[in-house]
């Protein structure tokens, strides 16, 4: 139904006394506001098109906005990671493997109303960079290689996103578990997608960036081992609202499939095309559905 109709067909139910059928109104898919997770959305949004629903897409969240505006009925599903409720939103510090970390997220959030369906083998978990040549030559290979030099009074500037600099699973803890600290100094404090060029061009020496970015291996950079196994799995799950999955129960099979064929080796490629090819994140989304055969 197109917002026109829709409009047209609420007023006249409205006129009339009547309610509009909960059936008419659009799936909301959400998504946040970096190239995985714009491609992710816009992948479920061409998909649930072509299958019939009527969807409206409602990207480039923040985290924590985003995830009230589901709780509260504004959002009807999103793809969330399951180290991120874990942490952040669940507030569990306990070190939990990958698949009690989802069976952890999947009990608690149902309490929420909410319902993880399949996880992806996408593990989309934060990771610190360095230019890989750099970091030969100052022979950092892990996060603890860091924390020594760094400890040891080498001067490294650190490029990261607002929200890893304040999360409860971010630098601080972080610094804490691994026993150094940048120094509040040689912060330096971006968008997420701007933390990568910056480490390019040798404006940062370390950079956050998430494990299935494609500019990882283009911009040629080496992820810093997390010997420590500080960072938790962060799997990339579709997430829905009971209330939309009883009202529309075919969406979890749907989905299911559409997490089945995602791996770290597919979400780095599509990434890439858009952040290293510059291609279109419609176009880009298209190209993969259509190629698993999931749209005509």
């Amino acid at each position: 139904m197109t917002n026109r109709l829709r409009t047209f067909v609420t007023g006249t139910l409205l006129a009339l006394g009547l309610a509009l059928p909960a059936s008419a109104a659009p799936i909301v898919v959400g998504g946040k506001n970096y190239t995985e997770q714009q491609l992710i959305s816009e992948m479920t949004t061409q998909l649930l098109k072509a299958k019939g629903f009527d969807v409206d897409k409602r990207a480039g969240m923040g985290t924590a906005p985003l995830r009230q505006a589901q709780e509260s009925g504004q959002v009807d599903l999103y793809w969330e990671y399951t180290g991120t409720s874990l942490i952040t939103f669940n507030k569990i510090a306990d070190k939990l493997d990958a698949g009690a970390t989802y069976e952890k997220v999947r009990t608690l959030d149902a309490a929420k109303g909410l319902v993880w369906l399949a996880p992806s083998k996408v593990n989309s978990t934060y990771a610190l960079a360095m230019r890989k040549a750099d970091a030969a030559a100052k022979g950092i290979a892990t996060i603890s290689d860091l924390a020594g030099k760094v400890s040891g009074g080498e001067k490294l500037k650190f490029g990261s996103n607002a929200e890893f600099y304040a999360r409860p699973d971010g630098l601080k803890p972080l610094e804490a578990a691994y026993g150094f600290s940048f120094g509040r100094e040689a912060v330096v404090r971006m968008d997420t997608g701007l933390v990568y060029q910056a480490l390019k061009d040798g404006q940062v020496d370390v950079g956050l960036v998430f494990a299935t970015d494609g500019r990882i291996p283009a911009f040629d950079f080496v992820v810093l081992t997390d010997d420590k196994g500080y960072f938790p799995n962060y799997a990339m799950t579709p997430v829905i609202r009971k209330s939309t999955l009883d009202a529309h129960p075919a969406l979890a099979a749907i989905l299911d499939d559409l997490s089945g064929r995602l791996d770290d080796t597919v979400m780095m490629g599509l990434n890439s095309r858009v952040d290293v090819g510059k291609e279109p994140i419609e176009q880009v989304a298209a190209d993969f559905l259509k190629a698993q055969g999931l749209v005509d």
